[in-house]
């Protein structure tokens, strides 16, 4: 019997003789998962879908403990979209778009970036916790996806030689209902080894990768019965492409009562009473949609610390 194919995973790559390295992402459940949570209209749950490959993509680049965030924003339809992995695979997304400007495009309009999102920043955030410096670079929107507004940030913010490709689609699986599937292949140049020869051979076989890399297809990419390694083959093996072990991803969210707790205490209780309704607060992640439902006892109960704190900070 065959063995499935790994799906919701990003597997790692080297070509060596372009000193090149790279991550092959392959999602189905994870972006299927996260986008039907919100029943998203589907320009924008593509958009979204776009960007969580690239975040997952980028975030393999990076060695750090934490979460990787890309977020865009912006005067289009979408507003907002927010994008982030952990270092242990957990991916979450969410989007926030005007339905009344939404409407307003036209069914030749291009799904683009200047068209759904407008004019806007484009940020990457790397943090690592409380207790160290969160690194952000922040771009303008330039480019007409979300891939050619990544190279326009290298450019700018990273002088990084990389190259990109992301598919995003809704596709019907082995049972026939409708899934969201996205897959997304980033390779980037490594540090230069010698002189001038050096240098010389490794341009020439950076380009000739970025030839070999256009080639792949999105239905390639998407295909959840093409093995990555298959793929890689197909695409550098004359070079030498040695493939490591993959990483796991899961959809997963951050949020937690006791965060939302966390959270509250820090307003104190004026500020609570300001958001109660009929006696209550209910607060819901914007991520997972998941509920969360407080009383008069339990909000009593968080501004009491407070209360007590300022007491004795009074007498």
């Amino acid at each position: 019997m065959l063995e499935t194919p790994p799906d919701d995973i990003v597997q790692p790559f080297q070509v060596d003789p372009f000193r090149l390295r790279g991550r092959l992402v392959r999602l189905g459940p994870v972006v299927d998962t996260i986008l039907k949570r919100h029943a998203y209209p589907a320009p924008v749950a593509t958009m979204l879908g776009e960007a969580i490959a690239l975040a997952v993509a980028l975030s393999g680049a990076l060695k750090y403990e934490g979460v990787f965030t890309l977020q865009t924003k912006g005067d289009g339809p979408i507003r907002m979209m927010v994008a982030d992995v952990t270092t242990a695979g957990a991916v979450r997304g969410y989007a926030q778009f005007d339905v009344a400007k939404l409407a307003e495009l036209g069914p030749d309009t291009a799904l683009t970036v200047p068209h759904l999102i407008g004019a806007g920043y484009l940020a990457l955030t790397v943090d690592q916790g409380e207790h160290t410096e969160r690194y952000q670079g922040i771009v303008a929107l330039e480019g007409a996806s979300l891939s050619e507004c990544v190279h326009h940030y290298f450019r700018q913010s990273e002088q990084v030689e990389a190259g990109l490709k992301v598919a995003v689609a809704r596709v019907k699986d082995a049972a026939g209902s409708e899934c969201w599937r996205a897959g997304a292949l980033m390779i980037e140049r490594l540090p230069t080894a010698g002189g001038v020869e050096a240098r010389e051979s490794e341009d020439e076989g950076w380009r000739h990768a970025m030839i070999l890399m256009s080639t792949s297809t999105s239905a390639e990419l998407l295909d959840a019965a093409l093995r990555p390694e298959q793929l890689l083959f197909r695409l550098f093996h004359e070079e030498g492409v040695h493939d490591y072990k993959p990483h796991e991803l899961a959809a997963r969210c951050r949020c937690s009562r006791e965060r939302v707790e966390t959270m509250l205490r820090a307003l104190g209780a004026a500020e609570m009473d300001d958001l109660k309704i009929d006696g209550r607060i209910a607060v819901t992640c914007e991520f997972c949609s998941s509920v969360y439902a407080f009383d008069e006892d339990s909000l009593a109960a968080l501004a009491a610390p407070a209360e007590a704190a300022a007491s004795e900070g009074s007498a």
